[in-house]
């Protein structure tokens, strides 16, 4: 289930890539996108952009991992939906601070997360 619920989310993250196309060729390709960005938030909406595809591959193999992995029965939904999430906080802090610096919490709890479930995973594999 929750590995179909990650490739759901994968039509975002492509329409995502289009708008960050429409950003940085100034409206020529891609989707249309907010006007006006400084460098900083250019560079901010890639960093976003690149961040969610490549956690939610790690999110998928995290889901892949959890049916192999020795935990305590009470971690493992957790853990998924932990895995989730991490992805969902870390590229949305990026758009976020773009705009708002005082979200920044958003991408640090999203780091946090990426940590944890990164190692309960690990932890999980090697036991077993």
């Amino acid at each position: 289930m929750m590995c179909g619920f990650t490739l759901i989310l994968v039509p975002g993250i492509v329409y995502g890539g289009l708008t960050v196309l429409g950003v940085v060729t100034g409206g020529r390709l891609g989707a249309p996108g907010p006007r006006d960005l400084s460098p900083a938030q250019v560079s901010l909406y890639r960093a976003g952009h690149a961040h969610a595809g490549v956690l939610m591959l790690l999110s998928l193999f995290i889901q892949l991992a959890m049916d192999y992995a020795s935990l305590p029965q009470a971690l493992i939904w957790p853990e998924r939906l932990g895995a989730i999430a991490a992805a969902m906080l870390v590229s949305g802090g990026f758009f976020a601070i773009a705009h708002l610096p005082g979200l920044r919490f958003l991408l640090y709890a999203g780091a946090t997360l990426v940590i944890a479930t990164t190692l309960v995973a690990g932890i999980g594999l090697l036991r077993g």
